[in-house]
């Protein structure tokens, strides 16, 4: 559950940081933002699995 509720936190910190990066023409924050965003999707996936094995 712990590795679900990290991701989603990720995934929305890592949308905002790709939204101010786009808003302040900063394209390094915006790709830094991408690239938590999608960290964040893929930890909230291990917890999805990880709760289907029981773990």
């Amino acid at each position: 559950m712990r590795d679900k509720a990290e991701g989603t936190f990720h995934e929305v910190k890592g949308k905002v940081k790709e939204i101010a990066g786009k808003i302040t023409d900063n394209p390094k924050l915006e790709g830094k933002g991408k690239a938590e965003k999608i960290a964040g999707k893929v930890q909230e996936k291990v917890g999805q699995v990880k709760k289907v094995l029981g773990k």
